[in-house]
């Protein structure tokens, strides 16, 4: 098996390819030790001790360098810990299968997004999801619909994304322009 294994354009945070499927449905990210116990992967993966955020894609793992961490000498170690898993075929998951499910952030907000806006909102999502997610995915990363509100649409990084240096003018500039264009009603994009 060979795993490979692409730069983001968060610095700290590298793109490995297992050359098969990781997530069957859904992304799943991982911020903390605490978060990581729902899978073993994450778990040892953080296990390393320079390892601060960890992100499964569909057919993608980002994992994300602790602070002071270098990459020559992590890279190894977790394409060592990513060949184990999957060689082994060990579960991704403990306890069964939760690729499905995303676990929201602490900070989390409802925008309660208003059900006169539903075609807006739908035409919004369409974008995201057939525009914007598969880009996002190729920089390791994902990028979740929070809300719509007054002309604002609220969306949140996640992944090799989440924290990037390029992340603010992805949204301001990218994601923002795209939806203006095809969604007049849209004014703004702020991050969640």
């Amino acid at each position: 098996m060979f795993i490979e294994t692409e730069t983001t354009p968060n610095p700290a945070t590298l793109k490995f390819l297992p050359g098969r499927q990781v997530m069957t449905a859904g992304t799943r990210e991982f911020t903390s030790y605490e978060d990581a116990e729902a899978s073993p992967l994450a778990g040892a993966l953080f296990d390393l001790g320079d390892v601060s955020g960890v992100f499964f894609g569909q057919d993608f793992i980002s994992v994300t360098a602790a602070p002071g961490a270098e990459w020559p000498g992590l890279k190894p170690q977790v394409v060592s810990i990513l060949l184990d898993h999957f060689v082994s075929e060990a579960p991704l998951f403990a306890g069964g299968d939760a690729s499905g499910i995303a676990v929201p952030a602490a900070e989390d907000e409802d925008f309660g997004d208003d059900p006169a806006d539903a075609d807006i909102i739908a035409q919004i999502r369409d974008l995201i999801d057939t525009r914007v997610r598969p880009a996002v995915a190729n920089d390791g990363g994902d990028i979740v619909y929070r809300g719509f509100r007054e002309g604002v649409v609220y969306l949140t990084m996640q992944g090799a994304c989440s924290g990037c240096p390029s992340s603010t003018a992805t949204l301001k500039h990218g994601i923002e322009s795209l939806l203006k264009h095809y969604v007049p009603e849209v004014t703004e994009v702020r991050a969640a």
